[in-house]
C-alpha cells in the first residue's frame, strides 16, 4: 500500500496562484491536491484523461467550453477526456480540492488548450 498525506506533498506553482500537489498514484489513475487562490484562474485546458474530483473547501466556477458552472465546497465533477474545462476562484477565500485522472497524469501542459 502506498500511503502518503498533503503534509508529505510541497505544492507547486503550475500558475499564478494555483499550486497542485501529487498524491497517491497507482497503474491506472492519479490523484493530485489543488489549491486556488482568491482571483486565481486555472486555465482553460484539455487532455486525453478523464478526471474526476471533489471540492473540499471554498469554492470555484468551472469554464467551460460554452459555460460556467458553480462548484462550491461539497460539490463532486467529471471532465470527460477531451473536455475543455478550467476554473476561476471568483470568492474571498482559497479553494482546495483533490483530483483524480485516469490514466495518470504527471505535469499540466496548459499550453495545450485546443481553443
Amino acid at each position: 500500500m502506498n500511503r502518503v498525506t498533503t503534509d508529505e506533498r510541497s505544492p507547486t506553482t503550475v500558475s499564478e496562484g494555483v499550486a497542485l500537489a501529487d498524491l497517491a498514484r497507482g497503474e491506472r489513475a492519479s490523484m493530485k491536491f489543488w489549491r486556488v487562490e482568491p482571483g486565481a484562474t486555472l486555465p482553460t485546458h484539455r487532455h486525453d484523461n478523464e478526471q474526476i474530483g471533489y471540492v473540499i473547501s471554498g469554492a470555484l466556477t468551472a469554464v467551460l467550453d460554452d459555460e460556467t458552472r458553480p462548484l462550491p465546497a461539497g460539490t463532486s465533477y467529471a471532465f470527460e477526456s477531451g473536455e475543455l474545462h478550467g476554473a476561476e476562484n471568483r470568492g474571498e477565500e482559497p479553494a482546495v480540492g483533490i483530483g483524480v485522472l485516469s490514466p495518470p497524469r504527471d505535469e499540466p501542459d496548459w499550453g495545450e488548450a485546443d481553443d
